[in-house]
């Protein structure tokens, strides 16, 4: 069963992702484990090789120069060809939380420095924003920069952070600032190796299991001036910035985990026999199915325009933000409905209780279901509007 996979792609971006999908299922087509660096990063580095850590950065610096759309496309055929969402979810949260911060706010040092090797997989990049104390409240950071001659000395401790236990160099967000909001953010590029710099044990988490996940501390971690992002103070527009593209080409991976979970249901079901007849034949079951094909088609559709926007260089904070709300809950209701579809062979290791655990977080990541309803009804003039430091 193959439902429409091209949304309107060209020519370059359908063969793309064809080669995406062959590589995937050829190369990642087991489950990774959470604590097997090694073997992470022989798979991150075959990644690499295709292209797919470095989609949406520019030429120069050695990525594919893909926009929004394709680099969308490429992650949507990562997750439908890769038996391993926790590993497509990686990749994902290194280019679009990590590096593109580096591309759009980097001086030429820093994009010459870090990104022909963070887009050819021979490092590996993480972003570190939340702490224990400041999660959906990201502006009350705890962790703090602390000016001194020559740059600053950084203290504080991050939880959650992806990719952290592989990471080269970690995109840190502080505090230059005690009063806190909007200005009192600064982003910093902290390489792994800094003195001060530790990162705990990996998470062993209900899903995304192939994605390295741990806590990092820094206690008296020297940075040098040279290795601010943007400018001191530019910390939460470059969040911002960084979390459109991680709401939309990131979560297009759980667009192809779903598709390929869904395909696999409506065989199932064709092929299932009781009561002397296929289940789909139930009406149950066909109208469950017909459900799970419009969330999955419903959220595809949002995806892709907030991506095209995103492409077009537009400011749009609600696309995003309903992509995001979109394909989370889809792809949570569509696992439930594949391991309801499947009884009892449902709750057995397989694609569609996996395709459950991997997306319970979704709705939790790049802000909270909720805050996301709070950003859209801010953009629409409603709600309550958060407070902006004066500088």
């Amino acid at each position: 069963m193959n439902f429409d996979f091209d949304a309107g792609f060209d020519d370059d971006t359908t063969q793309m992702r064809d080669m995406v999908v062959r590589f995937a299922r050829r190369e990642l087509a087991s489950p990774g484990r959470f604590d097997d660096a090694e073997d992470f990063r022989r798979r991150w580095r075959l990644a690499g090789k295709q292209g797919l850590v470095g989609t949406s950065v520019p030429g120069e610096f050695g990525g594919s120069g893909l926009d929004a759309v394709a680099a969308a496309a490429t992650m949507e055929a990562l997750g439908y060809g890769c038996a391993d969402t926790g590993f497509a979810f990686s990749v994902a949260a290194h280019l679009f939380a990590a590096v593109m911060p580096v591309v759009e706010f980097g001086t030429e040092e820093q994009r010459g420095a870090w990104l022909p090797a963070l887009s050819s997989g021979e490092r590996i990049a993480a972003h570190a924003v939340t702490e224990p104390e400041a999660g959906s409240d990201a502006l009350r950071l705890h962790t703090r920069a602390r000016a001194v001659d020559g740059g600053y000395v950084l203290n504080g401790s991050k939880c959650f952070i992806t990719n952290a236990p592989v990471a080269d160099v970690f995109v840190v967000q502080a505090a230059t600032d005690a009063r806190g909001g909007f200005f009192g953010l600064t982003t910093f590029l902290v390489q792994a190796s800094t003195p001060g710099l530790t990162v705990g044990r990996p998470y062993d988490k209900v899903g995304l299991r192939g994605s390295p996940t741990a806590d990092v501390h820094f206690d008296d971690c020297p940075v040098p001036a040279g290795a601010v992002l943007g400018a001191e103070g530019a910390g939460a527009s470059i969040f911002s910035s960084s979390m459109k593209w991680e709401r939309t080409c990131l979560f297009a991976a759980y667009l192809g985990a779903m598709r390929r979970v869904l395909e696999s249901t409506v065989e199932h079901a064709r092929n299932r026999e009781q009561f002397g007849s296929p289940i789909g034949e139930f009406q149950a079951v066909s109208h469950r199915i017909v459900d799970m094909l419009g969330r999955y088609e419903g959220a595809r559709l949002l995806l892709y325009r907030a991506a095209r926007s995103l492409a077009d260089g537009g400011a749009d904070e609600i696309g995003p933000a309903l992509a995001k709300i979109a394909v989370s809950e889809a792809a949570v209701q569509l696992g439930l409905d594949a391991v309801q579809l499947r009884g009892a062979l449902g709750v057995l290791d397989g694609e569609a209780e996996s395709l459950l655990r991997d997306a319970l977080p979704a709705r939790i990541f790049s802000g909270t279901n909720e805050i996301q309803k709070n950003n859209v009804a801010r953009a629409l003039g409603l709600g309550r509007r958060r407070p902006v430091a004066r500088r």
